[in-house]
């Protein structure tokens, strides 16, 4: 079975021969090299490029070991490109495993310390000189096995245009998945959007198949990216993320966990680095904590959300799968996966208690910056009281402004709005609509 993704395809469409590498980014085993290899290859097919116009290398076949040299890499290149009235579309898979070759032609004694890189070829050097062939287009896709999707996107500066690739979305799920709405909402809460996951049908299997990412695929190639003598404290981390998506924290409070986990310390700059490894290579994400009054951010408390539920649980061997803060989760990488900058919001206000005044926060849970607008999200698993209804409403209707206030509830609900002007939508319906909002 053949996963479609419009999306990307139509974003890869959009930026050809821009006279930019196009850098395929994001969590490895996410479909980057078969977004590439296959389905925009296929289209290009269809829409009548010629087979002889496509360039192709995967780097971690065997059979193209050699090329890993990027001096090899840039000859095969021009071999496979010396007709100049032809436009050829360029396709590099697993780009991080060319390593750099020393420039024996120049005195090394010449080149001053803080410039000895330069005394290297690398697979940035060669990308950056075909760029400069009009009938060149050209695609490479990184995993972060050695140098992670972020370093791409930086050694290319303004000369490179990344599309950022996430699992599979809800939209792409249900199609395939051969359920009714609500089944299948329920299948992707607790498996995710992993394309592989997606298409295994035995549940052992499919379990398996994610619990083995974290350990063969995405631990070892921290630990060997980042040279750690262990990863021990890595592990314990990400099961305190896990286990705390969609809550407040910080370094030292994640050092906490992470040390009760491991019945032994760890420092707060050590967790602080761990938490940069873990979003360079597209784990998790974070979302900066907004004084929605104050028109400030908070500088030490975030909230950490998985990439895929399906990863989260599968880490906690399917365990703590408490559907409020697992779909929190969901709706905050849709969010992001839409485009848009995602914050977590805070509304503070005092009130008088006891002839007393008091100053409390208030959440919300996201506010969606779309521009010169903002947006205001609360994700509520049910509304199913008046009590329950005016406790999630409290902070969208103190937040003091006219932007406008959605709340995301379970299930398949149109779209309706409120004497306050709040709208309220099913998730259902929120995640196969995209302009709902």
């Amino acid at each position: 079975m053949i996963i479609q993704r419009d999306q990307y395809i139509s974003e890869l469409l959009s930026k050809r021969w821009n006279g930019k590498v196009k850098i395929i980014t994001g969590i490895r085993r996410c479909g980057k090299s078969f977004l590439l290899f296959t389905l925009y290859k296929d289209y290009l097919l269809n829409e009548g490029v010629a087979k002889d116009c496509f360039v192709e290398l995967a780097l971690d076949k065997k059979a193209h070991v050699k090329y890993r040299n990027p001096n090899e890499l840039y000859d095969f290149v021009l071999r496979k490109t010396k007709d100049d009235e032809k436009h050829y579309y360029v396709f590099i898979d697993e780009i991080q495993l060319s390593y750099k070759v020393k420039n024996e032609d120049v005195d090394e004694r010449l080149v001053p310390e803080e410039d000895r890189e330069m005394l290297y070829t690398t697979f940035y050097d060669i990308l950056n000189d075909l760029m400069g062939r009009n009938n060149l287009d050209i695609y490479v896709t990184g995993s972060n096995s050695k140098m992670l999707s972020k370093d791409i996107v930086t050694n290319f500066r303004d000369r490179g245009s990344e599309i950022k690739v996430f699992p599979l979305s809800f939209k792409e799920f249900y199609p395939v998945s051969g359920m009714e709405k609500t089944d299948a909402l329920e299948e992707y809460l607790t498996h995710g959007g992993m394309p592989l996951a997606v298409l295994e049908k035995d549940e052992t299997e499919k379990r398996k198949y994610l619990k083995g990412l974290y350990n063969r695929v995405y631990i070892k190639d921290i630990v060997e990216r980042y040279k750690l003598k262990d990863d021990e404290v890595l592990d314990a981390l990400i099961n305190a993320l896990s286990s705390a998506v969609g809550s407040l924290t910080n370094p030292h409070n994640l050092a906490n966990a992470a040390g009760t986990l491991m019945k032994r310390s760890t420092s707060d700059n050590t967790i602080k680095n761990y938490l940069d490894y873990l979003e360079e290579a597209y784990l998790f994400v974070s979302a900066k904590r907004f004084d929605v009054k104050g028109k400030r951010y908070f500088e030490n408390t975030l909230k950490y959300y998985s990439m895929d539920t399906g990863l989260r649980n599968a880490k906690l061997n399917f365990r703590q799968q408490e559907k409020s803060h697992l779909m929190e989760n969901m709706i905050f990488v849709e969010l992001i996966r839409r485009g848009f900058s995602v914050d977590v919001g805070v509304v503070e206000l005092t009130r008088v208690k006891d002839g007393k005044r008091q100053q409390s926060q208030y959440e919300i849970d996201f506010v969606v910056n779309t521009g010169r607008e903002k947006v205001y999200i609360q994700s509520a698993l049910n509304l199913d009281t008046e009590e329950k209804r005016s406790q999630e409403t409290f902070s969208l209707k103190n937040s003091g402004d006219f932007f406008r206030k959605i709340v995301i509830v379970d299930g398949n609900a149109r779209p309706w709005t409120d004497e306050n002007g709040i709208m309220y939508m099913g998730v259902i319906p929120f995640l196969l609509e995209e302009n709902l909002i």
